[in-house]
C-alpha cells in the first residue's frame, strides 16, 4: 500500500465518521452505528500511524515499504 492509497483510505474513513456523527446529531445513531463509529476511530488511528511511519522513514532515507500497520490495541495505547 503506497502513501496515496493510505491517504485515500483515511479520507474514506473520515467521510464515514462524519456521516455517523451527523446521524448521531439527528438522534438516529443506533447501537450498531456506535460500534461502527468506534471501529472507524480505531482504524483511523491505525492508518494515521502507518502514514506517520512511512513519512518518518522517508525523511531519514529509509525504505518506506518496511512499515506495517499496527494493531488497534497498540495505537490506542499511545499517549496523546
Amino acid at each position: 500500500m503506497n502513501a496515496n492509497d493510505i491517504q485515500a483510505h483515511i479520507e474514506e474513513l473520515v467521510a464515514e465518521e462524519h456521516r455517523l456523527f451527523e446521524k448521531g446529531d439527528s438522534g438516529e445513531l443506533e447501537a450498531a452505528d456506535r460500534q461502527r463509529l468506534s471501529d472507524v476511530n480505531v482504524q483511523l488511528d491505525r492508518y494515521y500511524d502507518l502514514l506517520r511511519q512511512r513519512r518518518a522513514r522517508a525523511e531519514f532515507g529509509q525504505d518506506e515499504s518496511l512499515t506495517a500497520i499496527r494493531s488497534g490495541d497498540t495505537v490506542e495505547k499511545y499517549l496523546q
